[in-house]
């Protein structure tokens, strides 16, 4: 981050949501965007994203509950029902109406499924690389099920399966070491963590996806689309967008040469441009 933005560098907050401690990030000032990312990230991967956006709105980055510095309940179903449920009581909590929302990976349905069902609450919405529908890759269907398999979950969510993932989610290597790779790892120490890591994963029922697919259609808000072309993780990403420009004809879509599925690691300066280019504007009027 630049000396320019530092007034924007986000500050960590903790609040309860719920009877869950959950932790987020926010900058800035202005029209609330909250930004959700998905597995195994948290609200580290916006951290160079959020400076521009919050030069001109309020910028909020949630840790999911399972995820980051929030809390890791086990007997939470992570279920489409369950977050969005806690979306509601987070937003409550940190004083929040209408807004803006990006979605990140596993935060797509969830932030999707929520927003389908609070239309009126959402100004702008912006997805990146991201699930959105029911008919999943096999990429996604083989990590699922793995996720579920004893030898193959332990491994997957190990210090090695998680640098593994994040590495394979970027096209430039060199962004996830050090530090980086560091900040995405501690959160993750314990078994508790772990577990409730993989239950994440797979706690979200293709019926939810199904309730997506039918409701996406009625969101009349401006939508941007900015996605990675060169995504290891979700290889369908480029048909998936394409899908989502036919349901949501008034969606502006940007592929980004060169980045992988981590696109706020490969070109936060990019990614960041083009988020706060979008949120920056005021005119609300549905299309």
């Amino acid at each position: 981050m630049t000396g320019k933005v530092s007034k924007s560098k986000p500050q960590g907050h903790f609040v309860d949501a719920g009877g869950i401690h959950l932790h987020y990030v926010e900058a800035g000032k202005g029209t609330p965007v909250l930004l959700l990312h998905g597995w195994p990230t948290s609200s580290y991967l916006w951290r160079n994203v959020i400076p521009e956006i919050a030069k001109t709105n309020r910028v909020i980055a949630l840790d999911l509950p399972g995820f980051g510095q929030s809390e890791k309940p086990l007997d939470a179903s992570y279920s489409f029902r369950f977050h969005a449920e806690v979306l509601d009581k987070f937003l409550d909590a940190v004083g929040v109406e209408k807004m803006g929302l990006a979605v990140h990976d596993l935060g797509g349905p969830v932030g999707l499924y929520w927003a389908t069902h609070n239309r009126e609450r959402i100004r702008r919405l912006a997805l990146l690389n991201t699930l959105v529908y029911p008919e999943m890759s096999w990429a996604v269907m083989m990590f699922v099920v793995a996720c579920r398999l004893p030898v193959a979950s332990q491994w997957i969510s190990s210090p090695r399966g998680i640098k593994l993932t994040m590495r394979l989610g970027v096209k430039n290597k060199a962004v996830i070491q050090g530090e980086a790779l560091s900040a995405y790892l501690a959160p993750y120490r314990s078994r508790v963590a772990r577990k409730a890591l993989l239950k994440a994963a797979y706690g979200l029922h293709p019926n939810g996806f199904k309730v997506i697919n039918d409701r996406l259609a009625g969101l009349r808000c401006p939508v941007r689309v900015i996605y990675g072309k060169n995504d290891r993780i979700l290889p369908d990403v480029a048909k998936t967008m394409a899908r989502v420009k036919r349901d949501l004809p008034q969606a502006e879509v940007t592929a980004l040469e060169g980045c992988g599925h981590f696109l706020q690691e490969d070109q936060p300066q990019e990614v960041g441009r083009l988020l706060a280019e979008f949120f920056s504007q005021e005119d609300n009027k549905q299309v």
